[in-house]
């Protein structure tokens, strides 16, 4: 058995304009000047208080009040209806296909809060797809391994048999600090370069080429056909 664990966010879902929004009407709810668009983008998927510490460069910034008017603004989105991040192109059909081999265990590593994973379950219809979910509720930020570490005891599944698909050089090094392979993403936030230098084994240019990664990895579970999995994983 084979465990794949997606990044969400820059990974699965684009949701860098609802981070920026949130991150920009954060910084103005106490009085500081918004970081551009840009160093959002580059600090998504780590955990938020390390993120905002990152962002903020060593100023003296109230890190736990904009910790908490980053909250706060997503949950007015929430409320709101607004908050919404479209699944990146072929990733349903991605998910969709893995969730139905029998030789493979799906789960999640994300910078998210355990809500924010369930909020995005309910607009994707992810309900029952993933047998771990890691977020930053229980597990230090990427890059530090926990989280992949915690999903491999959880499922029982050795390093060499599990992948860390993600869009950040973070992912990349998590994977490889626990012992786990990294497969990059290009179409996240982070530079195809930077993802190769943090050790992925490849980087992918759609999620078409997913498959064949994964058979590169595991040559064991290439000629391995698609079967239906009479039960479905909780987490």
């Amino acid at each position: 058995m084979k465990l794949i664990l997606f990044d969400v966010d820059g990974t699965l879902v684009d949701s860098q304009h609802m981070i920026c929004a949130a991150m920009t009407q954060a910084y103005a709810a106490q009085g500081l000047a918004a970081p551009p668009p840009e160093a959002v983008r580059a600090i998504i998927g780590l955990s938020l208080p390390h993120a905002i510490r990152q962002l903020s460069l060593g100023q003296d910034h109230p890190i736990d009040g904009l910790v908490a008017a980053y909250k706060d603004t997503f949950s007015t989105m929430r409320a709101a209806g607004e908050w919404k991040a479209a699944l990146f192109p072929g990733a349903a059909a991605a998910l969709a296909a893995l969730a139905q081999r029998d030789d493979v265990v799906l789960g999640v590593a994300t910078g998210k809060s355990r809500r924010g994973v369930a909020a995005m379950a309910e607009q994707h219809g992810w309900d029952n797809l993933f047998a771990t979910i890691q977020t930053a509720d229980t597990s230090p930020s990427k890059p530090h391994p926990g989280m992949v570490l915690s999903a491999m005891s959880e499922t029982g599944i050795a390093p060499e048999n599990t992948v860390v698909v993600g869009d950040t050089a973070f992912d990349m090094q998590m994977a490889r600090a626990a012992g786990a392979h990294a497969l990059g993403v290009a179409w996240g936030y982070h530079p195809v370069a930077d993802l190769h230098e943090a050790g992925a084994r490849a980087v992918l240019d759609t999620f078409s080429e997913l498959d064949p990664a994964l058979a590169a990895l595991w040559p064991d579970i290439a000629a391995a056909a698609p079967v239906a999995k009479t039960s479905a994983h909780h987490a």
